[in-house]
């Protein structure tokens, strides 16, 4: 879903490519322990590089993020080939919102980037966002056409809602509840007769840029 940078789908020197490899292991393991807003500089030192190294493979702290998500995505994407097999659409839409919000909650702050990413546009996580709807788009068609999701729900306010759910999810026993009972609440909503209206998203409604507009 991310293309690989220039640099990775040419030849590198052996030098170059091992201190590639070792800067990625060192920002997996930085951002696992520390947040995607760890010091690059840091990441730099434990890969044993200089800060210049590490910039001239990756110019920006969303092209090194990009690379490192890409052994994540492989996860990703093969939850979606389970969540495609499910017979009932609703189990399988479920499962793939499931696995969204899994992968945004990677590390710690990952949700931020990705919707700053949103706004860009150009910024190299924005590829990755564009695919993510398309693919919510599937699972949510799929689950209209049987009649288990409401028509007025668009993939984008879906994908929107998986990104949220992320943000709080490592949160959430702080507040006395859990990830799966805010998942449950964002699946089937908080009234017990439903909403009054079913009122499908408006153009304006998902951000500045229109970029997860329908």
């Amino acid at each position: 879903m991310i293309p690989n940078p220039p640099e990775a789908k040419g030849e590198m020197r052996a030098d170059a490519r091992r201190n590639r490899d070792n800067i990625l292991k060192a920002a997996e393991r930085r951002f696992a322990a520390h947040g995607v807003n760890t010091s690059l500089d840091e990441i730099a030192r434990d890969a044993g590089v200089g800060p210049g190294t590490l910039y001239r493979h990756f110019p920006t702290r969303e092209h090194l993020l990009c690379e490192v998500l890409h052994g994540r995505q492989e996860v990703l994407l093969r939850r979606r080939d389970e969540a495609s097999a499910m017979p009932c659409a609703q189990n399988a839409l479920r499962a793939w919102i499931t696995a969204l919000r899994d992968y945004f909650s990677s590390f710690n702050g990952l949700p931020k980037p990705l919707i700053e990413a949103i706004e860009a546009q150009a910024s190299p996580l924005a590829v990755t966002c564009r695919a993510l709807v398309v693919i919510t788009g599937e699972f949510l068609a799929r689950a209209q056409a049987e009649g288990a999701a409401r028509e007025s729900v668009s993939a984008p306010a879906l994908f929107l809602s998986a990104v949220g759910s992320a943000f709080i999810q490592d949160e959430a026993g702080k507040y006395g509840t859990t990830p799966e009972r805010i998942a449950e609440i964002l699946a089937f909503g908080y009234l017990r007769g439903g909403a009054e209206t079913d009122t499908a998203d408006t153009p304006n409604s998902t951000g500045k840029t229109g970029v997860l507009h329908d």
